[in-house]
């Protein structure tokens, strides 16, 4: 009994201690990101898309409805308890197979039902129809980036990896969030013209992913194996933010979605230049590159695509193998790396990137063999990867 003054005072302390806590970051809260998600958000996000309005006054309509009935029925069954209760003399009645009982608890559910299923199976069928696209765009989910290729449509051709921006990975991994976008800022956002109807494919290279924009009203799975299909037309212009919903890996939380949407005279100049930079960027797999320039180039798409797990001192962290020192980057035969980096290895773990091509592969590799304490002088060339491939 004597300690409980102590006891007492040091919970006091903590709870104290705890509170100013609280304070302090609530007084560094991030605000509210447009397009992204809002602090302290209750109500679903403010919508891009008819679709999305269209959910938001469906859900509305539902969470009344079901409200409305909640409040109905407990309110008649509390009134009954409370009023016909035994200590005021009532006794319960005793009624079996009551036709009109029967008729009515059957019909008003029924019509409950019908009120809600309409409106629903109407929106779902809207959602589902992804015909007379005006550019279609497959997004293929790889751990942990997105991949946006551009099939149909202004802009057929283009193709780019999109990767979380490395100063948010910095900052994750000091645990110093900073910023309204934090995880959500990507070296190379998903462009779309506003007003057009924007059909996504999605599927994925290795595990399930999930393709969801909140503003706009999509979820769609992205499957390994599988093509699947969502659709949006924004309604305005401006930056959307999503991620990954599915539970895709320990990377899950470093996988955002950016979906940058231009007027059609600046979707068209962004189309225009990327066309320029993919001519500026395609490289020809039978040149021979000398090991300054692969290391060069391999240092970029290193940083770009390896160092978020193998880290840029090539140490790697905990699961994740270190390249610095590594058996297959100091082995003689090139073609061990090559078929690594190709095929992937550790079911998974290290997951294949075929999505790059002769020239990043070839680079990442020299790179790899002679940076840290790795100083084998060897060198892969663009047309080693391409005969690999066959």
């Amino acid at each position: 009994m004597k300690n409980i003054p102590n006891k007492l005072a040091s919970m006091l302390c903590h709870a104290g201690v705890w509170a100013g806590a609280w304070v302090a970051t609530a007084a560094h809260a991030v605000n509210d990101l447009p397009g992204g998600p809002a602090v302290n958000q209750l109500n679903l996000p403010e919508p891009a898309t008819k679709i999305a309005a269209e959910q938001n006054s469906l859900h509305w309509m539902m969470l009344i409805l079901c409200t409305v009935i909640f409040v109905a029925v407990f309110s008649v069954m509390f009134y009954s308890v409370w009023k016909h209760r035994k200590s005021k003399g009532h006794q319960a009645a005793n009624f079996h197979e009551s036709v009109t009982v029967e008729i009515v608890w059957t019909v008003i559910p029924f019509i409950i039902v019908i009120l809600m299923a309409l409106p629903a199976t109407k929106l779902l069928v809207a959602q589902k129809d992804t015909t007379n696209a005006d550019l279609t765009i497959k997004a293929t989910g790889y751990q942990w980036k997105w991949g946006y290729d551009y099939l149909k449509g202004e802009g057929e051709g283009i193709g780019f990896i999109s990767t979380l921006d490395n100063s948010h990975r910095v900052m994750s991994n000091a645990g110093k969030p900073q910023g309204d976008n934090y995880l959500l800022k990507v070296d190379n956002p998903l462009v779309v013209p506003v007003g057009k109807k924007i059909r996504i494919i999605t599927t994925a290279n290795d595990v399930i992913h999930a393709f969801a924009v909140p503003q706009f009203g999509i979820k769609q799975d992205a499957i390994p194996g599988f093509v699947r299909d969502t659709w949006f037309r924004a309604e305005k212009t401006g930056d959307f933010y999503g991620q990954c919903q599915e539970l895709c890996g320990k990377e899950h939380a470093y996988m955002p979605i950016h979906v940058k949407v231009l007027s059609a005279q600046d979707y068209t100049a962004w189309v225009e230049g990327e066309k320029k930079k993919l001519a500026a960027k395609a490289d020809d797999p039978t040149k021979v590159w000398t090991q300054a320039d692969l290391v060069a180039r391999g240092e970029k798409v290193y940083a770009a695509n390896c160092a978020a797990c193998h880290q840029a001192s090539g140490k790697g962290a905990g699961p994740i193998k270190p390249l610095d020192g590594a058996a297959v980057v100091l082995d003689a035969d090139k073609g061990k790396q090559i078929a690594v980096l190709l095929n992937g290895q550790n079911n998974g773990a290290m997951p294949a990137w075929k999505q790059l091509s002769d020239t990043e592969i070839a680079a990442v590799i020299t790179f790899t063999k002679n940076n840290w304490s790795n100083k084998t002088g060897q060198v892969v060339q663009p047309a080693d990867v391409k005969t690999a491939r066959k």
